[in-house]
C-alpha cells in the first residue's frame, strides 16, 4: 500500500471533517457510559463494595457500544466513500494507477485509524472518570487492555464491512439503514443464542460485553477472546479477498 496513497485519503478526510464524527464516536459513547453511571455509584454511596465502580462503568459501557458506533461508522464510511461516485473518483484514481481496490484499502486504513484513537481515547477518558468517582478498587488494566483491543476489532470489522457496501452501492442510503439495523442487533445480542452473534459482525458488540447483571448482581464477564480473533482474522481475510476482486474489475 503505497503511503501517498493513504495520505491523499487524510486529506479528503480533512475537508470532509470526519475528525469531528470521530469525535463524536469518543463522545457519544463515553456520555452514554457516564451519564447513567452517575446515579448508580451515588446511590450505592461509599459503602459499595470493592469494584463495585468499573462492574457499573463496564456494565454501561457495553451497551452504549452497542448503540452508538453502528451508525457512526456507517457514516464515517459512507462520507469516505461518497465522493467516489459522485466524481467519478474511481476511474480518476484507476487512471493515476490507483485501482478500485487498492483504494478501498487506502480508506480502510485512514478511517480505521481514526476509529482505533477515537476507541483508546474512549477507554482512556472513562478510566479517568472511574478514579474521579471515587472507585477504591485498582484500576482492572488487564480488563481495560482486553475490551478496548476487541472493541477496536469489533469496529474495524464492521467498518470494512460499510467501505465495501457503501464502494458497491452508489445509494449511500442503504450503508444508513444497514447501520440502524447494526444497532438493533447490538444490543437485542445479548438475548440470542451465542451462536447467532457470531454470525454479524454487530453481534459480537453483545459477545464482548464486559460486565451486566446475574440475577440481581452485577458482575464481570468474561469475553470471547477466541472469537475476536477470529473475526479479525477472517474479517480481515474477507476484505483483502474483496478488495483484490475489485482491483480486477473495471472501475
Amino acid at each position: 500500500m503505497s503511503t501517498a496513497t493513504v495520505a491523499t485519503e487524510f486529506a479528503k478526510m480533512r475537508r470532509l471533517r470526519l475528525g469531528w464524527f470521530s469525535g463524536l464516536l469518543l463522545i457519544g459513547v463515553a456520555a452514554l457510559t457516564v451519564f447513567p453511571a452517575v446515579s448508580t455509584i451515588a446511590a450505592a454511596g461509599p459503602s459499595a463494595p470493592d469494584g463495585h465502580v468499573w462492574r457499573v462503568v463496564f456494565g454501561n459501557l457495553g451497551l452504549a457500544t452497542a448503540l452508538v458506533p453502528p451508525l457512526l461508522l456507517a457514516v464515517l464510511a459512507s462520507r469516505q466513500v461518497e465522493m467516489e461516485h459522485r466524481g467519478n473518483g474511481w476511474i480518476l484514481s484507476a487512471a493515476s494507477g490507483v485501482t478500485p481496490g487498492r483504494l478501498c484499502r487506502a480508506k480502510f486504513l485512514a478511517v480505521g485509524s481514526l476509529v482505533v484513537a477515537a476507541t483508546v481515547a474512549t477507554s482512556l477518558l472513562l478510566v479517568a472518570f472511574g478514579l474521579a468517582a471515587g472507585a477504591q478498587a485498582p484500576v482492572p488494566f488487564g480488563r481495560w487492555l482486553g475490551y478496548t483491543a476487541s472493541a477496536a476489532v469489533v469496529h474495524l470489522a464492521v467498518l470494512a464491512f460499510h467501505l465495501l457496501l457503501s464502494a458497491r452501492v452508489e445509494n449511500q442510503l442503504v450503508g444508513l439503514g444497514v447501520g440502524v439495523l447494526g444497532i438493533v442487533l447490538g444490543v437485542f445480542g445479548p438475548v440470542l443464542p451465542d451462536w447467532a452473534s457470531h454470525l454479524t459482525p454487530w453481534g459480537y458488540y453483545a459477545l464482548i460485553t464486559p460486565a451486566d447483571y446475574v440475577g440481581a448482581d452485577l458482575v464481570h464477564l468474561d469475553i470471547p477472546y477466541t472469537s475476536v480473533v477470529a473475526l479479525a482474522v477472517v474479517g480481515g481475510g474477507l476484505f483483502l479477498a474483496t478488495t483484490a476482486r475489485f482491483d480486477r474489475q473495471e472501475a
